[in-house]
């Protein structure tokens, strides 16, 4: 038996260089929302300028024009909320069925999903638009909520989860002591399912939080854009003529957007690796 694994120097190149590719941008956007407005312009790029302004840049960035930046971050948490946590739990309940019980069509179910999935949502986009725009929707938070509540990835990933996380004989068993079907799932089958779920709502919730251009399409109204679509238009304010007083602000809020996603996948990190790992080995 061998005492340790065999490296591939191949192997640690290639991931170096991932590594490097994917801190790189991390590191830029940090360290330039650490400098002034003159900073910016005067200083390299991934070094620090003279000035530490973080503090003062995160300030400006939460009180300019009226604290608009605290709005989108708002909107941005209600779209999470309900469209993400909504397609994380019509996900766990398709999934649970699909996999454990049986009935007609259940193939074609399987077919449409599997279709779903390899569907990207940019080239939908455009009909959602024409079906909402019909329905009076359009410029309205359930524009952004509805079709978040649709995630053929995380129904598939709680399918497959769920055949592999949850024993037949252990729900036979609990049917057996009189429980009944809503009781079973709650109390026997979510434990079970909770590497799967919270998997699916942190792919949910980066799906819903970088969202840009359903968004785009669906909104007119400042007052409801998300942080995505908030910081384009600060991007796009930036860039025109006398407009470059706010790029620190551009970047400053760019680094505060992704922090809560760098936060949730850091306190849940155990919990969606098992996840994925699930049903990707067999007895």
């Amino acid at each position: 038996m061998r005492s340790g694994t065999k490296r591939s120097p191949l192997l640690t190149l290639l991931t170096s260089i991932m590594l490097l590719y994917s801190l790189v941008p991390l590191a830029w956007l940090f360290i330039n929302a650490t400098k002034t407005q003159d900073g910016l312009f005067g200083s390299f790029g991934l070094w620090f300028a003279g000035d530490f302004a973080l503090w003062d840049n995160v300030r400006e960035t939460l009180t300019y024009d009226d604290g608009v930046f605290l709005r989108w971050l708002l909107n941005t948490l209600l779209y999470v909320v309900l469209g993400a946590g909504g397609a994380t739990v019509l996900a766990t309940l398709g999934g649970y069925a699909l996999a454990k019980f049986d009935f007609p069509g259940k193939r074609a179910v399987f077919a449409t999903v599997i279709g779903a999935v390899a569907v990207p949502g940019t080239a939908l986009a455009v009909p959602t638009f024409l079906m909402f725009s019909n329905l009076g929707l359009t410029n309205t938070p359930w524009a952004i909520i509805i079709p978040s509540l649709i995630s053929p990835f995380g129904l598939y990933l709680m399918w497959t989860f769920a055949a592999e996380a949850i024993p037949g004989e252990l729900i036979e068993a609990a049917r057996v002591d009189g429980a009944g079907e809503l009781r079973t799932f709650v109390r026997v089958c979510v434990p079970l399912l909770a590497p799967g779920i919270v998997t699916v709502a942190l792919f949910t919730m980066v799906a819903t939080w970088n969202n840009y251009f359903l968004p785009l399409i669906m909104l007119k109204d400042p007052d409801w854009y998300p942080l995505t679509l908030g910081l384009n238009s600060w991007n796009d304010q930036a860039a025109t003529a006398g407009g470059q007083a706010i790029f620190n602000l551009v970047i400053t809020g760019s680094l505060l957007t992704i922090l809560p996603l760098l936060l949730a996948f850091l306190l849940l990190q155990r919990y969606w690796q098992s996840g994925l790992a699930a049903g990707g080995v067999k007895d």
